[in-house]
């Protein structure tokens, strides 16, 4: 396998009139790896993503998939990957069999060659016994597997996901990662993924958070974690900014205070606590310890909390 990136994005930026949905973000994805975009609503994966599909170019910039410029050589670019999106593309009147076998003829697949893809694309997916059901008839997990078996059908080195866990019952996303993991390790695909998710991003390999067009971290979820601290310590009280610049003042503690409720970086942990209710006895109505996560990670690079505060990109681009 070779050793260069399967995916290269260098100063990647893109407009949608006078707002910038993208900032000169830049990075890479290694072959045989599963690599997440994470950001809330509004963050740039969206826009990210369907530029590497080869949507629509973008403003400045560059994007290469195994190679090839995503603007210049599109139609190879697509050759090279499977896409898919969040929102549903089969047609739930044909079987999951016909869905895929129109599938394969945009791809020049035809006859027993295609019917031998389907079988096996569907047998990966553990979807073989239903290729004569109905898409109408499936539960939203079964879908999304044959979603991925058409993304999978022409073969491709890259698989783009936008979204994957859409509508999936807790049992349907342990399946669909289950498949992803041995796709990514039996088969040697790459997989590009987008997530507002913070337990679906910390499944993959490494992660790229963005926010409002930048990218503000880039690493392994275990890496990324390490960087806040060992624990966090969120706190509850009547008068959050009160308490916190009590705290401040008398423990020599910094804190800040996100959603009406104290956040702290501290280790030991459960040795603050025990101060804070000695210090404060009475006025502290929960406290919470925990170890960082991706969330802690978006916190300390934006200041704020993760949250959803609408798309990417216009609705009128949609």
């Amino acid at each position: 396998m070779s050793d260069a990136p399967a995916v290269i994005v260098d100063r990647l930026t893109h407009r949608y009139g006078n707002r910038d949905a993208l900032r000169g973000v830049s990075l890479q994805v290694a072959p045989a790896e599963i690599f997440g975009l994470l950001g809330p609503n509004g963050g740039g994966k969206t826009t990210l993503f369907r530029i590497l599909s080869t949507s629509f170019p973008p403003t400045e910039g560059t994007a290469q998939i195994f190679g090839d410029d995503v603007v210049a050589h599109a139609s190879r670019v697509r050759r090279a990957m499977g896409v898919v999106f969040q929102a549903p593309s089969l047609d739930k009147k044909l079987t999951v069999a016909e869905n895929l076998w129109h599938h394969g003829h945009l791809y020049g697949l035809s006859g027993p060659a295609l019917r031998q893809q389907i079988d096996e694309m569907l047998t990966r997916v553990g979807m073989l016994d239903r290729a004569g059901d109905r898409i109408e008839r499936l539960s939203g997990g079964q879908q999304r597997r044959v979603e991925v078996a058409k993304g999978l059908l022409h073969r491709p080195r890259l698989l783009l996901l936008d979204e994957p866990s859409t509508g999936l019952d807790p049992g349907a996303r342990r399946d669909l990662w289950e498949y992803l993991k041995m796709a990514r390790d039996r088969d040697g695909l790459t997989i590009l993924l987008t997530t507002h998710l913070m337990d679906e991003a910390e499944q993959c390999d490494r992660v790229a958070i963005l926010n409002h067009g930048e990218l503000v971290a880039l690493g392994t979820p275990k890496g990324l974690s390490a960087t806040v601290g060992d624990e966090i310590v969120w706190l509850q009280a009547n008068d959050p900014e009160q308490i916190a610049g009590r705290i401040r003042d008398t423990l020599a503690v910094n804190c800040t205070v996100l959603d009406n409720t104290v956040r702290i970086e501290h280790s030991p942990g459960h040795e603050l606590v025990t101060r804070l209710f000695e210090q404060f006895p009475g006025e502290i109505q929960s406290v919470t310890v925990r170890r960082p996560s991706l969330d802690d990670v978006f916190i300390q690079r934006t200041g704020h909390r993760f949250w959803e505060e609408g798309d990417d990109e216009p609705k009128s681009q949609i």
